[in-house]
């Protein structure tokens, strides 16, 4: 279970124990945070997941405000376990999404969404310039920017499609970085083209800046598959090209 979660959880216990009652309003991110010792996105992230269970309700200028019990739902894991799709297939779904999502959140992004992007960043710099990353710094940073729309479901759609290549052998098998980390570099440096774009406000810029980014994901992916292999799809499914008329 990670962070969030056990914070959503913790949350979510004390909702049901009476902590919290119908209509009333949590406390501040910046109180939970201090509350349980966490960043604030780590908050943030545990009061979205508590949105998509209907226990809570985010008002955006208000705060977050608790259900009444018969607006709580069983969550329903999405059916991913029993989807099965090529490498290159996901990278295109991706790209067609995630572009438009990092355009929005270019319009949507708060102080806060920029500060926890830039620290995402900084990590990502500090761990490539010591020859190590995380395995999840990537997802990390494309989820802020989901988080960034302050749309529930956007954030789920991108955390599905996460789990998507992390179930997928095939995404596994030929995601493999290069011993120099040349890959990453080239990455860490469009994640900061995208950042910078969502910072000036400028939707087309990110929207371009993203869609750039897994072109190059795709490009580097190609170079790394096994055309010969009866799993290869990279041929099935080329880029959509970006609308270059679209205007701010």
């Amino acid at each position: 279970m990670r962070l969030y979660q056990e914070i959503g959880q913790q949350l979510r216990n004390a909702i049901q124990q009476g902590a919290y009652r119908a209509g009333d309003k949590l406390p501040a991110e910046r109180d939970l945070a201090a509350q349980f010792s966490v960043s604030r996105s780590v908050v943030r992230e545990a009061l979205i997941l508590l949105e998509l269970e209907q226990c809570v309700e985010i008002r955006k200028g208000s705060g977050v405000y608790v259900l009444p019990p018969a607006s709580v739902v069983p969550v329903v894991e999405p059916a991913s376990d029993s989807v099965t799709c090529g490498v290159f297939e996901l990278l295109q779904a991706r790209q067609l999404l995630e572009s438009e999502i990092a355009g929005f959140a270019a319009l949507q992004a708060t102080r806060n969404d920029i500060v926890e992007l830039r620290k995402a960043v900084e990590l990502e710099r500090q761990q490539l310039s010591s020859g190590t990353i995380a395995d999840d710094t990537d997802e990390h940073f494309h989820y802020l920017v989901a988080m960034a729309t302050q749309n529930a479901a956007l954030v789920a759609i991108v955390q599905e499609s996460w789990k998507l290549r992390q179930r997928s052998g095939m995404w596994l098998n030929h995601h493999q970085d290069t011993s120099d980390f040349s890959a990453r570099w080239a990455w860490f440096e469009d994640r900061m083209q995208i950042l910078q774009a969502i910072q000036h406000r400028d939707a087309v810029a990110a929207k371009r800046a993203m869609w750039q980014h897994l072109e190059n994901v795709k490009n580097k992916m190609l170079t790394q598959a096994d055309i010969s292999a009866a799993d290869f799809d990279g041929y099935l499914f080329t880029s959509t090209p970006i609308d270059n008329n679209t205007t701010k």
